[in-house]
């Protein structure tokens, strides 16, 4: 057994990020497992850039309401309990409604030079409106 003591909260870069995101880093992608971990925490209207993971990705959802879209135009609407599992090189972003905040246990497996993601553009406004609205219940 080993026992991991908390990681700091850090402040997301805001070329990968709109609006406020806060993560703490459960697990690195070290060799040999790769495996990398992490709690992401959006404030309402913040949202992921578009983005892919070279060997997919698993979302926990843990507190409130988000969304998920993928460049098709799939958008679904998330809370607490759900899984949503981004296949390796769908481009897709996630997020926290306008009005909630919302928390997820992002799970990914590294490429051997990282954690295997692949940043793109910002969701823009118009892409995150239209999301909102078409599963706005």
């Amino acid at each position: 057994m080993e026992f991991a003591a908390s990681t700091p909260t850090v402040k997301t870069p805001a070329d990968r990020f709109t609006g406020d995101v806060y993560l703490n880093l459960l697990e690195a992608p070290t060799e040999p497992a790769r495996l990398a971990v992490g709690l992401v925490r959006f404030t309402p209207g913040a949202r992921t850039n578009w983005h892919s993971h070279a060997n997919g990705q698993t979302l926990y959802i843990n507190e409130g309401v988000g969304l998920v879209g993928t460049r098709d135009g799939n958008v679904v609407r998330v809370s607490a309990g759900n899984v949503v599992k981004c296949p390796a090189g769908e481009e897709h972003w996630h997020g926290a409604t306008d009005a909630t905040f919302m928390s997820h246990i992002a799970i990914v497996v590294g490429d051997g030079q990282g954690d295997g993601t692949t940043w793109l553009e910002p969701v823009t406004d118009e892409q995150y409106a239209t999301a909102h609205s078409a599963t706005a219940n």
